[in-house]
C-alpha cells in the first residue's frame, strides 16, 4: 500500500510540475475551444458625414464651365469640384488676368462661402437654397468706409446651364446694381 501511495504522490507531483511549466501532465486545464468557423466578416460602411441631401443642394454647380455674359461674350472659365470627401465645394475661377477661389460648405444654419482672389478681395457669404436657387449674401466695406451689401444667386436652368447673378447695394438694400451676370455652360 505504501508503494501505491508513493506512485500516486509522484503522479500528482509530476502532473503539477508539468502543468506549471506548460508540459503535459495529469493536472492540466482543458484546451481552449477552437474558434467557430464563420464566413467572411461583414463589412459595413459608416455613412459619410457630408452625404446628406442638404450637402448635395449645391451640386448643380459642380462641373467644368465656360462662363459668358448674357450677350454671349465669354468672360472666363470656372471649375467647380467637390473636395475633402464631398464636404466642400471648391471654385476655381479664371477670367482675364484675375483668378479666384471660393470654398463652399453646408452648415447647420445653411450654406457658407469664402471667396478670395488675386485682387486681394475677401468676400464671405451665407445663405440657403431658396425656391430652387442658391442665394448667399454678405457685406464688405467700400473704399469710402461705407458698407456694401452683396447678394449672389445661382440658378440651375432647364437647358443644363447655371445663371449666376451678383448684385450689390450701397444703401442698405433700398436699391441694387448688377455686379456680374454670368451664364455657365458646361465645357465639352
Amino acid at each position: 500500500m505504501g508503494q501505491r501511495r508513493d506512485l500516486i504522490t509522484s503522479a500528482i507531483v509530476l502532473g503539477l510540475v508539468g502543468a506549471l511549466v506548460g508540459g503535459p501532465g495529469l493536472v492540466a486545464e482543458p484546451p481552449a475551444p477552437a474558434p467557430a468557423q464563420t464566413s467572411a466578416p461583414v463589412q459595413t460602411q459608416a455613412p459619410k458625414p457630408c452625404d446628406s441631401e442638404q450637402h448635395r443642394q449645391f451640386d448643380f454647380w459642380v462641373g467644368d464651365w465656360e462662363v459668358s455674359q448674357p450677350d454671349g461674350k465669354v468672360v472666363g472659365s470656372n471649375r467647380i469640384e467637390k473636395i475633402l470627401d464631398g464636404c466642400v465645394i471648391k471654385e476655381n475661377w479664371v477670367g482675364g488676368s484675375m483668378r479666384g477661389e471660393s470654398y463652399n460648405i453646408s452648415t447647420a444654419s445653411g450654406w457658407h462661402q469664402t471667396w478670395v482672389d488675386t485682387t486681394g478681395r475677401l468676400l464671405t457669404l451665407d445663405g440657403e437654397l431658396q425656391n430652387g436657387k442658391m442665394v448667399l449674401a454678405g457685406q464688405t466695406q467700400g473704399q469710402d468706409g461705407k458698407p456694401i451689401q452683396h447678394e449672389i444667386a445661382w440658378t440651375p436652368m432647364e437647358d443644363g446651364r447655371v445663371k449666376q447673378h451678383w448684385r450689390t447695394s450701397r444703401d442698405a438694400g433700398k436699391t441694387w446694381s448688377d455686379a456680374f451676370v454670368g451664364l455657365y455652360a458646361r465645357k465639352k
